[in-house]
Parts: C-alpha cells; structure tokens; sequence
C-alpha cells in the first residue's frame, strides 16, 4: 500500500511539471481539477514539492490553500499506512 502512495506522490509530482512545460510551449494542459484532485485524494506531498521545483500554480489562490491542505492529507494517510489504522484511530480518542 506504500509503494502506491509513492507511486501517486510521484504521478502528482510529475502531472506539476509536466503542465508546467506545456504551459510554456503553450500545449495541451492538465486541468487544474485533476491537478488538485490528485494533491487532495493523497498526492498532496508530491504536488506541493511540484509546486515549489517547477514553479508552477505558485500564485493562484486555489492552488496556495489546497497544496498544503493536500500535503496534510497526505502525510496523515501516510502515518495511518505506516504506524497503522488502528494506533491513528485511538491516538484521536
């Protein structure tokens, strides 16, 4: 289950520069719902690390709440993958 986790972290990083590059050479872009999907649905490390390296959607609003937002997401699913559902659930009781 880890190793999907990074996977999706390395996919959202990616989709970031990615987008970024069309965006210079004026190419087909990724839409900005599935950029922030993928931060939000547990990518949210590797968009917001995308974020910062590329450059890129570093001044739109949507995108400076919702990176962060994505990046906590992402790091609780992966205290919960790594230490295990359990500990996290009675650690909030």
């Amino acid at each position: 289950m880890i190793k999907l986790f990074a996977l999706w972290n390395l996919i959202a990083f990616f989709l970031m520069g990615y987008d970024k590059k069309q965006s210079r050479k004026r190419g087909q872009r990724i839409s900005e719902r599935v950029l922030l999907f993928f931060s939000l649905a547990g990518g949210g490390i590797g968009a917001f690390i995308g974020s910062k390296v590329f450059h890129h959607k570093t001044k739109k609003t949507a995108f400076r709440i919702l990176l962060p937002l994505g990046g906590i997401i992402s790091l609780l699913l992966l205290f919960y993958l790594v230490k295990g559902g359990a500990d996290l659930l009675g650690a909030l009781r």
